[in-house]
């Protein structure tokens, strides 16, 4: 009776699940199609981790080197150098914690010693051929030095400068703060705060052979305390004087601007050969120009629901290197609900804004309006250059157009993403988007980009948008969640490699690396393989595999766009069937009258939707099994509360997904009467009394009744939120009474010995302890059967 036993006893562990209401059923195209643990990840060789250090945390900075094939890491008090093949057994480290002095002053100053009092290395840029730039918080001492990496990879250098240059203006004291930076032609462009208190936050550009620049200090309507996320390079022209530097972060609104306190995500601009002004704003920037990204979703009652906390930001380049497409990811400051959203911005639309109004306070509310004046020649926001005026520098600027500038460093209109609506909207979900990265991957119907989003979870969601009719109509399809780290933790740093097509991670607790793909988990048909409308995979004739362009169209089998297998696998599904690739689970369960059944049948895919059907033995048609007082239909199978005679029959489970019909299941249920149940549980009560049809049935032994018994009492049990635990306390029962059975019996193996050679009255009085002990131990262990059997006479619904 295995097939009884086994199901039995799985439904310890599945019991619990058909709990759950049907609501996931309405909500299948907001899940992903696959969901896939940190085990699943594990077991399927698709995740590498490292651990991190006992003494270290933070591995937040990254830097990708394809070229000499590594991943250096920043952490607390800690520079990793990866071999991107495998970043948990190839590394170097180079230890750089701060010094006990620096450390003794930060404890005094007030501020944690474990938490806060270490280097965090915040900046890691290449310098040069051979050598990074690299900066940390010094334990609110911000400090620089130089790393040298070699010039080839096989030099195997990884050594740090013992010159150390004061950090400040390039890296945070407070290693809580955000911070950005971009080194260009030896020159270090940063984000950051640039005192210990962390009040002056500031834009600076250091190193270099100009004297340091700066954003105007303590004027809000420059920077009103913000919180840095991106530096980019992005050429304007073709004539290198233009060339600007793009900031994104996200500060307080300026007065006036909202109502209360808000938060508004930014893009800023500076021109990478501003040199201050000549009369006023010397040594401060006289290009900087800032607008506000809107990332919102239209309500239909008027009011927009905003996603304005900026969290990444992520550049796809195109064919033109002055036009790439942004990425950018945003979470809600609301109370109200709990949200992510991505939205995506061209650069002809952020020039447009910086060629538009300047923000000007004016009337008698001293409001935020265009301003409507005449705005100085050259236009403040523009590069000296050939291209405009003749100007050869900043410093030749008009003094009209420099106090201009400083005034008027907000632009009137914002920046609104493509469509005007986010690509992404995800609410009501137990996580934060954090980090984005994006590919862009040839397939058979066309280029898609491909975005691997991280969360404060610590997972990773694989999400493909799909133009149904055009690009102002996009399908979001979220292909894959995969956990990467062992424990909850916020994913803080991302890069992706298309050289080795991996993904590598980094958070408070370490380092993971994953494939871009994993073909191979989408199942061995051509149907499931088309189903998962994975840009990088197709079916070649043999299995689910990497797709490339180059091979002949015939042999290859993909459609991103519509996911359709019945146009591209119906001449494989009678193959696929024969040759055991759509597999078909066929088993037998027996169930018992008046007690419940549980089903299992859970398809791959979580947007596949099941439906059951049932056939009589005398009768060959099927129905369709709909959900009642009796039968509840759930994501894991179907739960039968309360099973008939008339129950017995075929049970087939059917996913349809995308139009595509595929039965998963077939199971021949056999529902036991109490009569045959009694001859069952008490075969030497007149075996052959049997019929003989049930003589068939395998008997069980005793063992196998008392597992029987403790099943129907958990079937039964009143409280399912303790079926856990009861199955538990079940399994450690046995292996207890187990214990005790060998125990007594060895002990009495070893005084029947003894008897045998000499009669002592005080041997005998022990044996005859421990036979007491063991018909105890018996008559307790009937007694629970026995209570076991009463409450399988009247059985409750689960």
């Amino acid at each position: 009776m295995g097939s009884l036993w086994g199901s039995t006893i799985l439904l310890c562990g599945v019991v619990l699940l058909s709990t759950k209401n049907s609501r996931a059923q309405q909500t299948k195209n907001n899940v992903p199609r696959l969901k896939l643990s940190y085990k699943d990840m594990l077991e399927s060789n698709n995740l590498v981790t490292f651990e991190g250090l006992a003494n270290s945390s933070a591995y937040h900075t990254f830097l990708l080197d394809e070229e000499k094939g590594r991943l250096v890491v920043g952490a607390k008090d800690h520079i990793f150098s990866f071999n991107l093949l495998n970043v948990s057994t190839e590394y170097a480290k180079i230890p750089w914690p701060a010094s006990p002095t620096r450390r003794d002053e930060c404890k005094w100053a007030g501020k944690d010693l474990s938490q806060e009092c270490s280097n965090f290395i915040k900046v890691l840029q290449p310098f040069n051929q051979t050598h990074l730039y690299v900066c940390g918080t010094g334990a609110f001492h911000p400090v620089c030095s130089y790393l040298e990496l070699g010039k080839k990879t096989e030099d195997s250098v990884f050594r740090l400068d013992t010159r150390v240059e004061n950090g400040r203006g390039k890296s945070p004291y407070d290693p809580k703060l955000l911070t950005a930076s971009v080194l260009i032609d030896g020159e270090l462009y940063a984000g950051t705060s640039a005192d210990f208190m962390g009040r002056d936050f500031a834009i600076f550009r250091t190193l270099g052979k100009h004297h340091p620049i700066r954003t105007e200090q303590h004027d809000s309507r420059w920077l009103n305390d913000p919180r840095f996320v991106a530096v980019h390079p992005i050429p304007e022209s073709d004539n290198p004087e233009d060339d600007k530097i793009y900031l994104f972060f996200k500060e307080n609104a300026i007065d006036g601007e909202h109502t209360g306190k808000a938060t508004h995500a930014r893009i800023g601009q500076l021109c990478k050969n501003d040199l201050g002004g000549h009369r006023s704003l010397v040594n401060k920037w006289t290009t900087f120009l800032k607008a506000r990204l809107i990332c919102s979703v239209p309500g239909s009652n008027g009011i927009d629901t905003h996603f304005d906390e900026l969290q990444d930001v992520f550049l796809m380049s195109t064919k033109d290197p002055k036009s790439p497409i942004i990425y950018a990811i945003f979470t809600t400051s609301s109370n109200i609900f709990k949200g992510s959203a991505v939205c995506v911005y061209s650069m002809t639309d952020i020039r447009r804004v910086f060629l538009g109004p300047y923000a000007h306070r004016d009337g008698p509310n001293y409001q935020w309006v265009p301003f409507q004046g005449r705005v100085p020649y050259p236009r403040p926001g523009t590069c000296p250059s050939k291209t405009f005026g003749g100007f050869d520098t900043t410093k030749e600027f008009p003094d009209e157009v420099v106090t201009f500038a400083r005034s008027h460093p907000a632009m009137f209109n914002p920046v609104y993403p493509i469509n005007n609506r986010p690509i992404i909207v995800k609410t009501d979900v137990d996580y934060h988007f954090t980090q984005i990265v994006v590919d862009k991957v040839e397939a058979e119907d066309g280029q898609y980009d491909v975005m691997f989003i991280g969360t404060d979870m610590g997972t990773i969601l694989k999400v493909v948008s799909i133009p149904r009719g055009s690009w102002h109509d996009l399908e979001e399809v979220l292909l894959e969640e995969m956990t990467v780290f062992r424990k909850p933790t916020a994913i803080t740093a991302m890069e992706l490699s298309t050289k080795q097509q991996q993904l590598y991670l980094g958070s408070d607790i370490g380092v993971s690396q994953m494939p871009l793909h994993r073909c191979e988990v989408y199942g061995k048909a051509c149907a499931e393989c088309c189903l998962a409308r994975d840009p990088y995979c197709a079916w070649d004739g043999t299995e689910c595999s990497r797709y490339f362009p180059m091979a002949k169209r015939r042999t290859r089998r993909q459609d991103i766009r519509n996911g359709d297998p019945l146009t591209q696998c119906s001449d494989l599904q009678h193959h696929d069937e024969m040759n055991g690739q759509l597999s078909l689970l066929d088993k037998t369960v027996y169930g018992v009258e008046n007690s419940s059944t549980f089903l299992e049948c859970s398809p791959k895919s979580q947007r596949a939707m099941t439906f059951w059907q049932y056939q009589h033995p005398s009768d060959d048609r099927k129905q369709e099994i709909k959900s009642d007082e009796r039968f509840v239909r759930t994501d894991q199978g179907l739960l039968i509360r309360t099973l008939n005679k008339a129950d017995s029959g075929m049970y087939l489970c059917q996913s349809v997904e995308h139009g595509f019909m595929q039965t998963l299941l077939k199971v021949t249920l056999e529902v036991i009467d109490t009569e045959r149940l009694e001859n069952l549980l008490h075969p030497d009560e007149g075996a052959s009394s049997l019929p003989t049809q049930d003589r068939s049935l395998p008997q069980e032994s005793p063992n196998q009744k008392l597992w029987y018994r403790d099943f129907l009492s958990l079937v039964n049990h009143p409280t399912l939120n303790s079926v856990d635990e009861f199955c538990e306390q079940v399994w450690k029962r046995e292996k207890k009474h187990r214990r005790q059975k060998a125990h007594l019996v060895q002990q009495l193996q070893i005084h029947h010995q003894q008897q045998k050679t000499v009669v002592n009255p005080h041997s005998q009085m022990h044996v005859q302890g421990l036979a007491a002990k063991w018909k105890h131990l018996q008559e307790r262990q009937k007694g629970r059967n026995r209570r076991t059997h009463e409450l399988e006479r009247a059985p409750r619904s689960v």
